[in-house]
């Protein structure tokens, strides 16, 4: 049986709020679907973040939905969908019983039954070729509930072990099934969290998923009948061990991973031996991080427009001398080229004014979590105390940004 892993489309993307990225999910979608039908794929597994937001727009949602009718006709009669912390629970789950009559498979969130997180995949002869635990991203109100007088510790302890339970039960699911039919399929687990191990850049758009003060876990929860794990949220690719894996994201979701390869994993299980490859990604639109000095920016955007390529980029100027027109200078650089700058920064003018005590950076110069933090360091919070109040800072945006 051939599987593929992949995760973290976060489809209605914007970079920077000023690029809209639909035209280069659509590549990465057809890509898909003529690597599936080329490599004779029996299951797509998705691990969550299908869409970048709980409420996506009408252009995400028909990318979507085509693509999920074109999945079959490409020749793979098995797909599995879980949620992931940007998916809205009900959104995915609405569809899900007209979408299982095409043998795709929506688990939304984690329900009172576990027995639901648990499929058998089968094949043209209706023979069972797989079992997958397809557990979606796992809220704390799907794992246990808020005990009176705990503690910070007491909670985090309590959430790991739930998520820990949650999978132990899907396993012992599974082996009941491998009972009942054959010993030889694999058995297949998904996840949509912070594993220890897994790689994050600068602007990768990775939003941590604090549930309760639980930051990650580690791969020691997923049980050892577990043949491969397919995990998504880090949207770089991370090998945590030969089966457990977060294939990242099809697009570079910021500049900090405009160098970076993108893949999906293809996992071929033999009855004597699986196999995990890596499939690069095309790059369907070029990024580039220009960071330096006046003279090395010049040269940059000098070789990038003798090549005539589509280029969208961010100028960072780092020189140490003052540059105070560098903005109109980048403007007129970049006058009548295919290249684009989507973000200019004067690293020497904001130092400059980051050291004077009556001002502040810029807002759309920092992260959510940045700003949360001069908030912590003006009000000189305890460094102990810190991380405390990111993990609860951290926990309500994201219930907010679910919930809305």
């Amino acid at each position: 049986m051939k599987l593929l892993h992949t995760s973290d489309w976060h489809l209605g993307r914007m970079l920077y709020t000023k690029k809209d990225r639909q035209d280069e999910h659509a590549c990465f979608l057809k890509w898909l679907l003529q690597t599936i039908q080329d490599n004779g794929v029996d299951l797509l597994l998705v691990a969550g973040d299908i869409f970048d937001n709980a409420s996506p727009g009408s252009a995400s949602q028909k990318m979507y939905y085509d693509f999920l009718l074109d999945v079959r006709k490409a020749g793979c009669r098995n797909m599995i969908v879980v949620g992931g912390n940007h998916d809205s629970p009900s959104f995915l789950n609405a569809p899900k019983a007209v979408l299982s009559a095409l043998n795709i498979t929506v688990i939304g969130n984690a329900g009172d039954n576990p027995a639901d997180e648990v499929i058998v995949v089968r094949d043209a002869d209706e023979k069972p070729m797989a079992i997958v635990c397809a557990a979606p991203f796992l809220r704390e109100r799907d794992l246990s509930r808020f005990t009176e007088g705990e503690t910070y510790s007491d909670r985090s302890r309590r959430i790991a072990e739930s998520i820990k339970k949650h999978y132990e039960q899907l396993a012992e699911i599974a082996r009941e099934i491998q009972k009942n039919t054959d010993a030889t399929i694999p058995v297949i687990a998904t996840g949509h969290l912070s594993v220890a191990g897994g790689k994050t850049v600068e602007d990768d758009g990775v939003r941590e998923t604090y549930i309760g003060n639980i930051e990650c876990v580690g791969s020691d929860i997923f049980p050892e009948i577990f043949d491969y794990v397919a995990l998504g949220h880090y949207h770089i690719p991370s090998v945590i061990s030969e089966k457990i894996r977060y294939c990242g994201s099809p697009l570079p979701m910021g500049f900090g991973e405009a160098a970076q390869r993108k893949c999906v994993y293809m996992v071929d299980f033999q009855k004597d031996n699986t196999t995990v490859s890596s499939l690069e990604i095309p790059a369907f639109q070029q990024l580039e991080s220009i960071r330096g000095d006046r003279a090395f920016i010049s040269g940059r955007l000098h070789a990038l427009k003798a090549s005539g390529a589509s280029v969208w980029v961010e100028i960072i100027y780092e020189g140490s001398s003052v540059f105070p027109d560098f903005t109109s200078w980048a403007a007129e650089q970049t006058a009548d080229t295919n290249i684009e700058i989507l973000k200019l920064q004067n690293r020497q003018y904001l130092t400059e004014v980051l050291t004077q005590d009556d001002s502040t950076q810029p807002l759309e110069d920092l992260e959510r979590l940045a700003v949360f933090d001069k908030l912590l360091d003006k009000n000189k919070v305890p460094d102990e105390q810190k991380s405390t109040f990111r993990a609860l800072y951290d926990e309500i945006t994201d219930s907010l940004i679910i919930e809305s």
